[in-house]
């Protein structure tokens, strides 16, 4: 997050307003629900608030010149301050937003602890996590709820997992020769380097491709995917240990890797290895280039692949 409680005295805010012709119902709901996901504070009937950065002043850009699109009128203003709203209280409006989202995310993950063998218990727990996300990109200030969710959603995958696999699977190296890959889009650090061990490692002609959750292919192989089949986090492994340890690995410039990779994907300081925190950074400055997935993650695995070479 780029503004904290201690940058208060230099907090500077965008504000939206725009108007849209009565007949646009459709896309005025549309409007409303990206000002949603951007989590904008409405500033009375005047506009909708973000804190002043390049990312939310970017989206609005796009916002309004949709708004205008649709043959309504936008205005983008960046305001230093308020006159009747302290800084403080402006933040105090973020907070309370976010909150009530934490919240309601709190008791649906309670309630999954009630159904972990459900047979839709892992879709429901990717929409889980993915509402998580959401919530995490707009919290501006960082609410000591977001940590919570956090530890409830790990303990959710834990329960899943145990329910699942009880034990590590035998595998059969020979089945998942010459497969399609399947992973989430948009991939970060985990996924990246996962898709180069597999490439390197176990499926040297294996394609990769992307899909939701809920429409990965019957004949492929799922990784990094809250899936009942495939490869992902169990326990406190990574994907990429996941696979190591699956399908025996030891190389020891992959042991190191994964190491990096843990500590970088769930940010538990494990192993006390830092050089993963850049890649992941990388990984999300292209991301924000909106490059496609493919290149997003031939880019990450090459990004690997340097390591692997680098001295030890």
């Amino acid at each position: 997050m780029e503004m904290g409680v201690r940058d208060q005295p230099r907090l500077a805010w965008l504000l939206l307003t725009f108007s849209l012709p009565t007949k646009r119902a459709s896309q005025r709901v549309e409007v409303w629900r990206k000002l949603q996901r951007y989590g904008t504070v409405p500033l009375g009937n005047s506009g909708y608030l973000l804190p002043r950065n390049p990312m939310n002043e970017e989206r609005f850009q796009w916002l309004a010149t949709s708004i205008r699109k649709y043959g309504g009128d936008a205005s983008i203003v960046h305001v230093q301050g308020i006159d009747n709203i302290s800084a403080p209280q402006m933040i105090g409006r973020f907070a309370e937003a976010r909150a009530q989202e934490y919240q309601e995310l709190i008791r649906q993950v309670q309630e999954f602890f009630d159904t972990p063998r459900a047979k839709q218990a892992v879709g429901r727990l990717s929409r889980l996590r993915s509402c998580f996300q959401e919530i995490v990109e707009v919290d501006f200030f960082e609410s000591p709820l977001q940590k919570r969710v956090e530890e409830l959603l790990a303990k959710a995958d834990a329960a899943r997992l145990t329910t699942h696999m009880a034990e590590t699977r035998k595998i059969n190296s020979k089945d998942y020769k010459n497969r399609v890959w399947v992973t989430r889009p948009r991939p970060g650090v985990d996924r990246c380097a996962s898709a180069w061990l597999i490439r390197r490692f176990i499926d040297s002609k294996a394609q990769f491709a992307f899909a939701p959750e809920e429409q990965v292919p019957r004949d492929s192989v799922p990784f990094d995917m809250f899936h009942e089949r495939g490869f992902g986090h169990r326990g406190d492994d990574c994907t990429f240990e996941t696979l190591q340890n699956d399908f025996r690995i030891r190389d020891r410039r992959v042991k190191a890797i994964g190491e990096i990779i843990h500590d970088a994907d769930l940010a538990d300081d494990k192993f006390g290895r830092k050089e993963g925190y850049g890649i992941d950074e990388v990984l999300k400055g292209w991301a924000r280039q909106k490059i496609s997935d493919q290149d997003l993650l031939d880019r990450g695995m090459q990004l690997i692949e340097g390591i692997y070479h680098a001295p030890s």
